[in-house]
């Protein structure tokens, strides 16, 4: 493990060191070595190097690079950039990155990129690839059709492994990968797939019939994205192939476009368990009016919702004047209960996204969470009772009498109890019902075990004072 670490850091230096050699062959315009140096690093590392440079060195640089090191790098950057190249290029430059670029990636490329720019894109890409193209952007946004490629290699089952190495070295520059290849009928039908390790070890004369797999794990044009990208992350494929309705190949969806589907739906629940709608650009490039867009609706939302709180606090008026010392600790109770909420809704939320519960386990998760909160409400309520006698009455000379001290712990067991309660069950009924649980994530259920904290504040006060 230490040596892994040590090569890593190892690594990152060394493309630092590249990456600050770049900088200086740049500012020099030694554009010979430059190319030298860039045909030696990866297409991400040169695209991280490039956001660095001045906009307007951008296409200069690009220009040196070769073929496929650019259609590569090009797929690498972001849309700022992107853009900013398209409308650089001749049409001569265009059209030969873009033939380079995967189908898949052009469709991406597209859906980012403003109408005038899409249009002139293209017209540099050729009527049967603008076909591939329309075909892929019909599919629903969240689907697997979306994200599908359909450059993969393709055998049909009465072929021998020679004639299949032939088929591959014939049109295996241009597809996505060829470790693994699919086989087909006459009519397009999956019928199971072959590796490149089988196609080695078996004999010339063998026909592909005879050594495919059969048993294909195989998903729809329709199926969520997401799902594919757990299918993909199960059972450690490299690609998954994606049929119709009458179960005809038409893509597959590689783990690369897996790997960003994963990370664009951490980064959506992430946001979303912060109340903050996803934005679709970095943060640094995001317009200040566009973050306030993301985060007043959730921020007016939980103010009105807070209107209950202040509610409650007036309607127990009286009991907080009979007994002042109470409201000292009315923000560590709302506190800790929100808290407990939270603990227990990022746990579920968690379980939900990677398919380790399911609504049906409901009963399980309550019964788990119920002996959870307990042992931990009773461990907060003797840390609570402790810290009024040590700090409270010892430290701080405040008058909290043992009956206060003790409603106070009361108050804090069973909240606890009820936020896991909340905490759990909420992202598991939001699910239910077709909304993305992670919208019931720290905000939403602290607004709501804010009020319930002051319910049973107040009401355990009000039996066990008598004001």
């Amino acid at each position: 493990m230490q040596d892994e670490i040590e090569f890593a850091t190892e690594a990152e230096d060394l493309l630092e060191e590249k990456i600050e050699h770049a900088y200086e062959l740049i500012e020099k315009k030694d554009y010979s070595k430059l190319k030298e140096l860039l045909e030696d690093m990866e297409p991400a590392d040169i695209a991280m190097m490039l956001e660095e440079v001045p906009i307007e060195n951008v296409p200069l640089i690009f220009r040196i690079l070769p073929k496929e090191l650019a259609a590569d790098t090009f797929v690498e950057m972001d849309t700022d950039q992107q853009e900013v190249l398209i409308r650089a290029f001749s049409d001569e430059e265009l059209e030969r990155v873009m033939s380079d670029v995967f189908v898949d990636d052009t469709v991406d490329i597209i859906e980012e990129m403003p109408a005038n720019v899409v249009r002139r894109i293209l017209r540099s890409i050729s009527p049967e690839r603008r076909a591939k193209i329309n075909d892929i952007m019909h599919y629903p946004e969240d689907s697997a059709g979306s994200i599908m490629t359909i450059e993969y290699v393709d055998l049909t089952e009465s072929m021998t492994v020679a004639e299949a190495f032939t088929k591959i070295r014939e049109t295996g520059l241009n597809k996505e990968t060829i470790y693994t290849c699919y086989v087909i009928d006459r009519n397009r039908k999956l019928l199971g797939l072959v590796t490149v390790m089988t196609l080695l070890t078996s004999p010339p004369d063998a026909v592909i019939a005879d050594i495919m797999d059969d048993n294909v794990i195989y998903t729809t044009t329709d199926s969520d994205k997401e799902d594919v990208s757990k299918l993909i992350e199960k059972y450690d494929l490299l690609a998954v192939p994606v049929v119709d309705r009458e179960h005809r190949l038409v893509g597959i969806v590689t783990v690369d476009d897996a790997i960003d589907v994963i990370q664009e739906e951490a980064e959506e629940d992430f946001a979303k368990m912060a109340a903050i709608t996803p934005m679709e650009k970095p943060y640094l490039k995001t317009s200040v009016f566009n973050i306030w867009k993301s985060r007043i609706p959730w921020l007016m939302l939980m103010m009105v919702s807070a209107t209950f709180t202040g509610m409650i606090i007036s309607g127990f008026e009286n009991a907080l004047q009979a007994e002042v010392v109470l409201t000292a600790f009315i923000p560590m109770l709302m506190d800790t209960g929100g808290n407990s909420g939270s603990q227990a809704s990022v746990t579920i939320i968690r379980g939900l996204s990677l398919g380790e519960i399911e609504f049906g386990d409901i009963l399980k998760v309550i019964w788990k969470e119920s002996r959870v909160s307990i042992l931990c409400g009773i461990s907060l309520a003797v840390a609570t009772f402790l810290k009024i006698l040590l700090i409270n009455r010892l430290l701080l000379h405040e008058h909290v009498s043992f009956m206060v001290a003790f409603v106070v712990c009361i108050t804090m067991c069973f909240t606890i109890i009820i936020a896991k309660f909340i905490g759990c069950t909420l992202p598991l009924f939001a699910k239910k019902i077709g909304f993305d649980p992670a919208v019931m994530a720290s905000p939403f259920i602290t607004t709501i075990v804010d009020a319930v904290s002051l319910l049973i504040y107040f009401s355990v006060a009000k039996w066990l004072l008598g004001i």
